[in-house]
């Protein structure tokens, strides 16, 4: 896996001058709307396919990077045209991409379907996604680094080290355990916070008070139209979204990532930053895809 080429201007070694470090995926998103989700062996025509960035990882420094925050993201796209809508798209919104690695391998896709109440349904192809590496972590300096950011459309191998390795120099770190996958307990025993929705909690356990049992100092539980719980050893604190009408809620959860760690970055507590990101994955929810429906500042809904 090379180096993907950047311009003089954007090339910096290390992560100097950046506050999030993203570690994840970056997908290509081939998006169509259906009437209804097909059962098996059924055919649904839908309607035109739409193609949008994507990615968790991508995502979630795609939303931190149009609140302004400083982020980067490490990962892998492949050297094809999807890679190259991806690396654009990030640093649209203000992302670092001078880390993102070019791979042999195609670039991710995300095959989604939405229906007309918005909700959507997600196959993903990794790709490049696969190629990156403990030594991608290895490589970074950490200087400035206060929040890691990770979520498991890569290997988790490379998750688990970048987590150990980000305790190790002082970064906090975060992972959205999405999808659900065994992680080991001393690597949830660094997480603060650990993210889930509300699906992926009740496969983890009884109450939101239990996910604490799993080890992590902390967990946000993601609830939709809701907004989110903030469990901790104190409680649980249950802050609001505001009420919209969903078009799309593709990449609302990777919004609301985002948005708690541009907040975390930027010394709110964990329920002041969980209150904002809530905000700001319901603001991305009336707008379509995932990426190009992230707010700035000055969009997001009281």
């Amino acid at each position: 896996m090379s180096p993907r080429r950047t311009s003089p201007s954007s090339r910096n070694d290390g992560v100097a001058d950046v506050t999030v470090l993203v570690l994840g995926s970056a997908n290509a998103d081939l998006v169509v709307a259906v009437p209804r989700r097909p059962g098996g062996g059924e055919t649904v025509l839908g309607g035109d396919t739409v193609v949008m960035p994507g990615g968790k990882g991508a995502n979630t420094a795609a939303a931190a990077g149009r609140l302004g925050c400083a982020v980067a993201l490490v990962g892998a796209v492949g050297p094809d045209q999807y890679g190259d809508l991806l690396v654009r798209s990030l640093a649209e919104a203000g992302v670092r991409t001078d880390l993102v690695r070019t791979s042999d391998r195609p670039t991710g896709l995300a095959y989604i379907t939405v229906t007309p109440d918005g909700e959507n349904s997600i196959v993903v192809a990794p790709g490049a996604n696969s190629d990156v590496s403990e030594s991608d972590v290895d490589a970074l300096a950490w200087d400035g680094v206060t929040v890691l950011v990770c979520s498991l459309e890569v290997p988790l191998a490379t998750v688990v080290h970048g987590i150990s390795v980000a305790a190790s120099r002082g970064a906090r770190p975060v992972l959205n355990l999405s999808p659900v996958t065994e992680v080991p307990a001393a690597t949830l025993a660094l997480l603060d916070p650990l993210i889930v929705n509300e699906h992926e909690a009740r496969e983890l356990a009884d109450t939101f008070e239990g996910l604490l049992d799993l080890g992590p100092r902390s967990v946000v539980v993601t609830l939709g139209a809701r907004g989110a719980a903030v469990v901790t050893a104190s409680g649980v604190v249950e802050v609001p979204a505001p009420a919209v009408t969903p078009v799309d809620t593709t990449g609302a959860g990777d919004a609301f990532a985002g948005a708690l760690a541009a907040g975390l970055a930027a010394g709110q507590s964990l329920v002041e930053a969980a209150r904002y990101a809530a905000r700001v994955a319901a603001t991305s929810v009336t707008r379509p895809g995932a990426q190009p429906s992230y707010p700035g500042p000055d969009e997001v809904l009281e």
